[in-house]
């Protein structure tokens, strides 16, 4: 498994070092796809990803930031061929996952990166340079001593900020209240940003509702999103 190096805008990474054994599926997927769709973030040149070349197209880029097993990005993607999707994440068995998915839906416009989202965007995304930004219930972290490991904290949105172009969007979900809440504070926070509503944003009809989200509405967790706007 590959060791990513340490972000030096913080002393926490954005991840938790999973471990699990890969399906013969999933594995398969990165002996076959991962050569040409996925990179490591430690081993990428310095310097800015040229994701128009990467993709063979110029298009909007689209950033999702913990794509977990693959479930919701996988028919995101799908649903707009006309963007440039790109999904980072750490687990190797959910990058497995998601490219079998990817690969059952036809999709082609979708390129993935293993490790962290702080080195990737500090040293390999050009600033003003992503018309979005998706980030879909993170890890909350929901013991209160553990809450500086949250990934939504106000250095790493000031970073997401400076990679967004222009009307670019920032889009948050979560289903801990807890979290919501401190994501709208700190994104509500950001001078580069406005949110996009008073508040909570309406429900997408468009992010797929997943097991995960079925199973925290389940228990009683009301799921929320919040979308905010690069400001010119």
């Amino acid at each position: 498994m590959d060791s990513e190096q340490e972000p030096r805008m913080r002393s926490v990474v954005s991840y938790v070092k999973r471990g699990g054994r890969m399906t013969a599926g999933q594995q398969r997927a990165w002996e076959t796809r991962w050569p040409e769709l996925g990179r490591t973030v430690s081993e990428l040149p310095p310097g800015p990803i040229d994701f128009a070349a990467w993709f063979g197209r110029p298009a909007p880029v689209i950033l999702e930031i913990g794509s977990g097993m693959g479930e919701t990005t996988s028919q995101l993607a799908a649903a707009s061929p006309e963007v440039n999707y790109v999904a980072v994440e750490v687990y190797e068995a959910g990058l497995g996952q998601l490219m079998l998915r990817a690969e059952r839906l036809g999709v082609v416009n979708l390129r993935l990166l293993h490790g962290d989202a702080v080195p990737l965007l500090t040293e390999h995304v050009a600033k003003e340079s992503l018309a979005g930004v998706r980030i879909f219930f993170p890890d909350p972290w929901p013991k209160k001593r553990h809450h500086k490991r949250r990934l939504v904290q106000p250095d790493f949105v000031a970073l997401v900020a400076s990679r967004l172009a222009s009307g670019g969007t920032l889009h948050l979900a979560t289903d801990w209240e807890n979290y919501a809440e401190q994501m709208l504070e700190v994104c509500g926070g950001e001078p580069t940003l406005r949110n996009r509503f008073d508040g909570w944003a309406p429900r997408p009809e468009w992010r797929p509702v997943t097991k995960f989200e079925q199973r925290a509405e389940e228990e009683g967790r009301v799921s929320r999103d919040l979308i905010f706007e690069k400001l010119p």
